[in-house]
C-alpha cells in the first residue's frame, strides 16, 4: 500500500509537470514571437522630443517665410534688390496676395518687416539648432536613445537623470527644457549642451545632415 501510493502521487504529479512545462514553454514562445522591446522606451523619448520640436520648426519656418516674402516685397516696391537669404527654397506666396497680406501684416511697411525677419530668422535658428542637438545625441541613428545616450543627453541639457522614471516624465522634461530656452532665445545654453556633447564623442553624421535637409525644406 505505501509502494502504491508513492507510485500514485508521482503519477498525479505528472500531468502538473507537463502543465508547467507547457506553460514555460508557451510564455518563452510568446517572448520569442512579441519580444519586450527594451529600447521602446528610449525610441518613445526620441520620436516624442523630436516631433516635439519639429513642430515648433513648422511654425516658424512659416513666420519667417512669411516675413521674408513681405520684406521682399516692400523692397521690390522700392526698386531695392533685397538681402540674399542662404539655404531657403520656399517657394514665394503670389504676388496678388502679398499685394493684400503684407500692407495687412506690417503696418508700418518695410520696417516692420525687417524687424519680424530678424526676430524669425532669430527663433527659427534656435529651433533648428535644438533639432539638431536632438538628432546628434542619437549617437548610433538607430532613432532611439539608449541607456547611455539618453544619460548624456539630460546631463548636457542640464537636467537630472533618474533611471527608471516613467516614459511620460523624462519626454515632459525635455520638452518642457526645449521650450523654456526656445523661449528665452537661450543659444548660448544650447551651444554649451551641443559643445559637451561633442567632448563625449557625438558628431553630426550624415544621416543627421540628410535629415536636417528635410526639415529645412
Amino acid at each position: 500500500m505505501r509502494f502504491h501510493s508513492v507510485s500514485s502521487h508521482r503519477i498525479d504529479q505528472k500531468p502538473r509537470t507537463y502543465r508547467l512545462a507547457a506553460g514555460l514553454f508557451v510564455a518563452m514562445l510568446l517572448i520569442a514571437l512579441f519580444p519586450h522591446d527594451s529600447s521602446s522606451k528610449e525610441r518613445t523619448i526620441f520620436q516624442q522630443f523630436t516631433q516635439h520640436i519639429g513642430k515648433q520648426i513648422h511654425h516658424d519656418k512659416q513666420a519667417f517665410a512669411r516675413a521674408n516674402n513681405c520684406l521682399s516685397w516692400f523692397y521690390q516696391a522700392t526698386k531695392v534688390p533685397p538681402p540674399s537669404v542662404q539655404g531657403i527654397s520656399w517657394n514665394m506666396t503670389p504676388a496678388s496676395q502679398l499685394d493684400r497680406d503684407c500692407p495687412r501684416d506690417y503696418p508700418g511697411g518695410m520696417d516692420d518687416a525687417r524687424d519680424d525677419f530678424s526676430k524669425t530668422q532669430s527663433v527659427l535658428s534656435v529651433s533648428l539648432t535644438f533639432y539638431e542637438f536632438a538628432l546628434v545625441a542619437d549617437r548610433n541613428d538607430d532613432a532611439t536613445y539608449g541607456p547611455t545616450e539618453l544619460q548624456d543627453l539630460f546631463r548636457c541639457l542640464s537636467l537630472p537623470y533618474r533611471q527608471g522614471e516613467p516614459t511620460s516624465k523624462q519626454v515632459a522634461a525635455l520638452t518642457e527644457r526645449f521650450d523654456s530656452w526656445y523661449r528665452s532665445r537661450n543659444m548660448d545654453a544650447l551651444m554649451e549642451g551641443m559643445s559637451d556633447l561633442y567632448g563625449r564623442g557625438y558628431r553630426v553624421t550624415p544621416s543627421d545632415r540628410v535629415e536636417l535637409d528635410r526639415m529645412m525644406g
